[in-house]
């Protein structure tokens, strides 16, 4: 079976964690374990998130005072350079040595009229307080949100709309490489009225990107990897239930926050529509369960309505 598994950048580097390459390689090997077991029965394309990751980078960047930073489609390129290398070493030291690896930086076109332009609601870098996200707001220019009980930078998430690089990324697959790519929802570029392509100041949401791969590569199975156990409807309430199994119109109508749950929720739904396939969202360290069917909550048209956890107790944020 083909499965395109995205990464979430909160797996990578868990919430509030000390942005250190050491805590990353750590969290890194965690994830490599839970897809090794999956690489080794099945086909897989791996995508990732970066949000951390450039956010830093972008932080970093501000700092330096001596030339201009450099912009977020750059910095997005370095990022997923540094996470395709540890995931690549991580996963090798787990798999036959005759196994081959590839990271492939994508480029992904998006319309520089998207409305997402004018209303910036992805979340990138560190977690702050609302005094310190203000205060940065306030002295670099930057647009900040409210993200659970923590405040963070947000910008620009424009849909995708075509990834460059899909036939080279076909071709490896055929021949049985692990391909890394889409990281951090691809890099985002648009055409110039010349013809030619530049980078755009923006960072497309990982799960969209993720699943016009996975539509594109013809995947049987498309698993969004996070660090919540399923979709819960009603989260945070005292009637919270999470959904075990369900169709795309019977999830898509409850509704789910732009900032979070409802990327996933439209990706999942998006692929499970026009592919017929299985999309399932929950936890890393239950990925093969959730191929199963027995753990997170999976997605397909051939499914009715939905289908509820006997327990839906408790969930991480």
């Amino acid at each position: 079976m083909r499965i395109v598994a995205a990464l979430g950048g909160n797996a990578l580097l868990q919430r509030g964690q000390p942005m250190t390459a050491e805590n990353q390689k750590k969290n890194i090997r965690t994830a490599a374990l839970a897809l090794a077991g999956i690489a080794a029965d099945h086909q897989l394309v791996l995508a990732h998130g970066n949000g951390p990751q450039v956010g830093l980078l972008a932080l970093q960047a501000a700092a330096y005072k001596g030339d201009d930073p450099y912009p977020l489609d750059v910095l997005g390129a370095e990022s997923v350079g540094q996470i395709g290398y540890m995931l690549e070493q991580q996963l090798g030291n787990m798999m036959p040595p005759e196994q081959r690896f590839a990271t492939i930086l994508t480029q992904i076109e998006v319309d520089p009229a998207d409305p997402a332009f004018a209303n910036p609601t992805k979340f990138i870098g560190p977690v702050y307080t609302q005094e310190q996200a203000e205060a940065l707001a306030k002295d670099r220019g930057w647009i900040v949100k409210q993200d659970g009980v923590h405040w963070r930078r947000v910008v620009p998430s424009p849909l995708p709309r075509r990834i460059f690089e899909i036939n080279v990324i076909r071709m490896l697959i055929e021949q049985r490489v692990i391909v890394i790519c889409a990281g951090g929802g691809g890099i985002p570029t648009t055409y110039l009225p010349d013809g030619s392509i530049t980078g755009v100041e923006a960072v497309i949401d990982k799960d969209r990107a993720a699943a016009l791969l996975a539509r594109e590569v013809q995947a049987d199975a498309f698993l969004i990897l996070t660090d919540v156990d399923a979709v819960y409807q009603n989260w945070g309430r005292e009637d919270q239930r999470s959904i075990r199994k369900a169709s795309p119109n019977s999830i898509s109508a409850l509704g789910f926050p732009a900032g979070s749950m409802g990327p996933k929720v439209e990706a999942a739904c998006e692929f499970a529509r026009e592919t017929g396939g299985i999309a399932c969202i929950g936890s890393l360290s239950r990925a093969r369960e959730m191929l199963a069917g027995e753990a997170g909550t999976s997605i397909a048209s051939r499914y009715g309505e939905i289908e509820y956890a006997t327990s839906s107790k408790s969930r991480k944020e």
